[in-house]
């Protein structure tokens, strides 16, 4: 078994240089001109508030999402009530419905509201997620029953069950949906150019968009603004790898 372990770390050394090949392209791109695509980079347009825009939807959202889906994941996993089966199986049909499909009502819904280019009506509608619902039901079904039983008999009622026993128990699969939120929120580009009107309220991906209208045949200039788009996403991945690594198993575990 030693022995096989062995063999594979050259197979494994080579599909991570495949994997980081692009990256390292990029970067070494960007440095051709001794650092002065950053520079220009971020001269050219407002990135930082771009990057701050990002930060405020892709945090607003995996908070709001973590919270939103633990509440209706343990409802659907722990507690019964009539129609609970049905009413889960349609929340999850919501899953085949192309994103495309909603982006109209969603913003008629702040527009109606006012919140057209504000971070309200950036965030508002990216804080329920039917999967997050799905990953993390399938969290708390693979979770002992033993501690919320015993919790029960001393007369803990659901809610602190919930807060206390089955939350700190379930903490990988939470910050592991906090984790793919993030990242999903942060890539997000679609919404964002909908819902926003101005350059200040315009996100990272958005804004990326934008300079590449600027510099369409300058490559390290482009790719000095994707390595600044791309760099928090790594930092948060590097931070966050032990926790995706435990959360995953853990709502796979239990079918």
């Amino acid at each position: 078994m030693r022995r096989r372990s062995w063999l594979g770390l050259p197979i494994v050394g080579v599909l991570a240089l495949v994997m980081l090949a692009p990256f390292i392209y990029m970067v070494a791109t960007s440095l051709r001109e001794d650092g002065g695509a950053y520079a220009n980079a971020l001269d050219a347009l407002p990135f930082p508030r771009f990057l701050l825009n990002s930060f405020l939807l892709a945090g607003g959202a995996a908070v709001g999402q973590v919270l939103t889906s633990a509440t209706a994941a343990y409802a659907f996993a722990r507690l019964r009530f009539p129609g609970r089966d049905r009413v889960f199986l349609a929340f999850l049909s919501i899953l085949v419905m192309p994103a495309v499909a909603l982006l109209v009502p969603r913003f008629l819904m702040i527009n109606a509201m006012g919140w057209v280019d504000t971070y309200p009506g950036l965030i508002s509608t990216e804080l329920v997620s039917v999967w997050g619902i799905f990953f993390l039901r399938q969290a708390f079904r693979s979770l002992p029953r033993d501690l919320e039983d015993a919790a029960r008999l001393d007369g803990a009622g659901e809610w602190t069950i919930f807060w206390h026993v089955t939350l700190p128990l379930a903490k990988p699969a939470l910050a592991t949906l906090g984790l793919l939120a993030f990242v999903d929120q942060w890539k997000n580009f679609l919404w964002p150019l909908v819902a926003t009107r101005s350059l200040e309220m315009q996100v990272a991906e958005v804004g990326l968009a934008r300079f590449h209208g600027l510099y369409p045949g300058n490559w390290p200039y482009q790719l000095a603004a994707a390595v600044a788009v791309t760099l928090p996403l790594l930092i948060v991945f590097f931070v966050a790898q032990r926790y995706l690594s435990r959360g995953l198993p853990l709502a796979a575990s239990r079918s």
